[in-house]
């Protein structure tokens, strides 16, 4: 399956609050998260298979030390908050 171009690859215009840590498909997949998006959802978006998604989720879990969808959430709406108060934007 042909993949599309990843949101992390200067597309979205914005830096990632996200991690250093993660991979550019992590970090897409995380953002569909966040989004609310389901991994069938998100595979569809990447041009990738669900399966795809899903192992890249469990890598998430690992690296970000979290067990839920909805803790990958919860992190990256702080990270962007953070992010959002450090540019001057509250």
């Amino acid at each position: 399956m042909a993949r599309k171009n990843s949101q992390s690859d200067g597309q979205r215009g914005e830096r990632s609050a996200l991690p250093e840590c993660l991979s550019p498909a992590e970090r897409d997949v995380a953002h569909g998260v966040i989004a609310g998006k389901s991994n069938a959802e998100i595979a569809a978006a990447r041009g990738t298979s669900a399966r795809t998604v899903a192992n890249q989720m469990a890598s998430l879990f690992k690296k970000l030390g979290v067990g839920s969808r909805r803790e990958i959430a919860a992190l990256g709406c702080r990270a962007q908050e953070a992010d959002a108060k450090a540019r001057g934007n509250p």
